[in-house]
C-alpha cells in the first residue's frame, strides 16, 4: 500500500480515472494494526478494480478535518477526486467487512460511469 503524507500527494491520486481507497491509520491505533495482515490479500485481489493508499492522520490533521475523519482506520473511495462511499465505524473492522465495502465501492464507481 502505498504511503501518502500530504495533501497534494493526495489529491494527485485520488483524481484518477483508477478508484483509490483511502485508508486513514495511525501508528498508535490498535485497530489500524489489526488490519495490518490481511489487507496484503486485500491488495492483490482488487489490483485491477482500485488502488490503494494509506495515510496517517496524525501526518495530515488538515485534510483529515476537511474530510471528517474521526474514527480510523477510516476506508474511503474515490474516482477521478469526488468521493464515492466510505467505511467508518467505531468497531473493529473485518476482513470480511473491508471485502463488503470495497465490492460495494465497485458498484457505486461502474454505476455513476454509466
Amino acid at each position: 500500500m502505498r504511503k501518502v503524507s500530504n495533501e497534494k500527494e493526495f489529491e494527485e491520486q485520488i483524481s484518477q480515472s483508477l478508484m483509490t481507497v483511502a485508508v486513514f491509520k495511525a501508528t498508535w491505533c490498535k485497530d489500524c494494526h489489526y488490519i495490518e495482515p490481511f489487507m496484503p490479500d486485500l491488495e492483490k485481489e482488487y489490483k485491477d478494480r482500485l488502488t490503494f493508499i494509506e495515510l496517517d492522520r496524525d501526518e495530515v490533521p488538515d485534510l483529515c478535518e476537511q474530510l471528517n475523519i474521526l474514527g480510523i482506520p477510516s476506508f474511503i473511495a474515490f474516482r477521478e477526486g469526488k468521493e464515492l462511499v466510505r467505511f467508518v465505524s467505531k468497531l473493529r473492522k473485518t476482513k470480511e467487512e473491508i471485502e463488503q465495502f470495497l465490492d460495494r465501492a465497485i458498484e457505486v464507481s461502474g454505476a455513476l460511469a454509466q
